[in-house]
């Protein structure tokens, strides 16, 4: 049974994997003997991350990237190939959010949040499946909030993109299955990182968040680490077009 969370001999693309939840999952993947590309916007994080996994005895490389650029798919899937020779995975983990009220969020911030938190997912993803000659497996990171409304005051567009992550998760789940490719996502609850900090911020708000979940704590490293190896890993071969809730009992509470 153990054999069947190993990614040996495996490589995969980890989006928006300089820092917070990418980097979480590349960590894991790594040890679990999945070999790499990095990607994201900030070079030295990647590069410190494809070191530190080095020194542990994985392989990673790293491929500067932004998901508004339409290149970006096709680009990551060459610097898998050419790295390792093939492509079995993909982490479609990089996103963004804005902070205004949904009464007063200009247009175009609210179009670049569902343009790289949803249309730059399926590009990858599309061209990520062109590549899965033997098939393969993605990862998506969906949100708390891309199914339930969030407490702010500035969420609207982050929780639109979440909810049509979801949805293009459980289309893909079944568009690519004849394809012999496993679409999955997890949709995590509170787990501190640079993008939610702002959110945060107030230790009040922070304090409420953790009451809010069962578990009574916030999320870790080593929670997100087990959940991805398992959906990336053999022992998830059954499992498609789903999203895994990562949150502590949150969504029933």
């Amino acid at each position: 049974m153990r054999a069947r969370f190993r990614l040996d001999g495996q490589a995969a693309i980890v989006t928006g994997a300089s820092s917070g939840l990418g980097a979480m999952i590349a960590r894991a993947l790594a040890g679990a003997g999945c070999a790499l590309v990095l990607a994201a916007r900030r070079e030295p994080r990647l590069r410190a991350l494809a070191g530190e996994i080095a020194d542990a005895g994985g392989r990673a490389v790293p491929a500067p990237a932004d998901l508004r650029d339409p290149g970006h798919a096709p680009a990551l899937v060459a610097r898998c190939l050419e790295a390792y020779g093939r492509l079995d995975g993909v982490v479609l983990n990089a996103g963004v959010s804005t902070l205004a009220p949904a009464e007063r969020e200009p247009a175009a911030d609210f179009a670049d949040v569902l343009a790289v938190n949803a249309a730059a997912q399926l590009r990858l993803a599309e061209a990520a499946a062109a590549a899965m000659a033997g098939g393969g497996w993605m990862i998506a990171q969906s949100s708390i909030l891309g199914r339930r409304a969030g407490s702010g005051a500035g969420v609207a567009a982050y929780c639109a993109s979440k909810g049509a992550l979801e949805a293009l998760v459980a289309a893909l789940g079944g568009r690519l299955a004849g394809r012999g490719v496993r679409v999955n996502a997890l949709a995590p609850g509170f787990f501190p990182t640079p993008l939610n900090a702002p959110m945060v911020a107030d230790p009040a708000r922070r304090a409420a968040l953790i009451a809010r979940t069962p578990l009574g704590r916030a999320g870790g490293p080593e929670d997100i680490a087990g959940a991805a190896v398992f959906l990336a890993s053999d022992a998830a071969r059954f499992v498609s077009g789903q999203t895994l809730p990562l949150d502590g009992g949150m969504d029933v509470w």
